[in-house]
């Protein structure tokens, strides 16, 4: 098995699912005490957090490329990028790096169309659902993906930043995502992408209408059959 490298800790909620997601599908696969081999670099979001928030991609990239680097000389044959988000940098994290990086963007296209399904709702952080480097990569893909309106917009983001990412779930916040996937569905959405690695701490099959699909745990599947190859 290929050691997969993670570059993580945006959020370290979603990193603790990452690994916890890896031991389990490891398990399942291969039974007894195996476990996966993994690198994981977890940064410190408060830090990341506010480049984000000041615009300063340049600098977030120049962090990302050196971690995926330092990755690749710990030992990974594979990276993951354990965030929706900052894979608005993958092509600037691999300058340089000579593995391959899983974008999770790809890996949710290719699962929802193995599953005959076309029109994607996206919950995601406002970046991910307002800019190019992902609901473009989705339309190329051959997907058309739905988004929440403005105001469903701005709540998924705040609930994503001032709850899940420190770990925190509320029965308001449950509510209101699930009623933003009921009107994304409503809307024509033929299934939902959970676009936000936290947005599982709230939404999945038990209470959403339409086929979920975590990026989180497709990721995860994805990886673990490439490294397994």
């Amino acid at each position: 098995m290929k050691t997969i490298g993670i570059l993580g800790g945006m959020s370290a909620a979603s990193t603790q699912l990452y690994y916890s997601e890896l031991c389990r599908l490891t398990r399942a696969r291969l039974g007894g005490l195996h476990s996966p081999q993994l690198l994981i670099r977890s940064l410190d979001f408060a830090e990341i957090e506010a480049l984000q928030a000041a615009g300063a991609w340049t600098r977030a990239g120049t962090i990302l490329n050196s971690e995926a680097q330092a990755l690749e000389r710990g030992g990974a044959g594979i990276l993951l990028l354990a965030t929706n988000t900052m894979h608005k940098l993958a092509d600037r994290m691999m300058e340089g790096v000579g593995i391959p990086l899983l974008h999770i963007a790809d890996a949710t296209a290719q699962a929802i169309l193995q599953a005959g399904l076309r029109r994607p709702g996206l919950m995601a952080t406002a970046f991910t659902m307002e800019q190019q480097f992902y609901t473009g990569r989705l339309r190329a893909a051959g997907l058309d993906p739905v988004l929440p309106d403005p105001s469903d917009r701005a709540t998924t983001h705040r609930v994503i930043y001032d709850e899940l990412c420190k770990d925190i779930r509320t029965e308001r916040s449950e509510t209101a995502f699930v009623q933003i996937a009921g009107r994304l569905a409503d809307g024509g959405a033929d299934c939902l992408i959970l676009g936000c690695t936290e947005v599982g701490m709230l939404l999945h099959q038990g209470n959403v209408a339409v086929p979920v699909f975590d990026t989180t745990r497709i990721h995860c599947a994805t990886a673990l059959d490439r490294a397994m190859a």
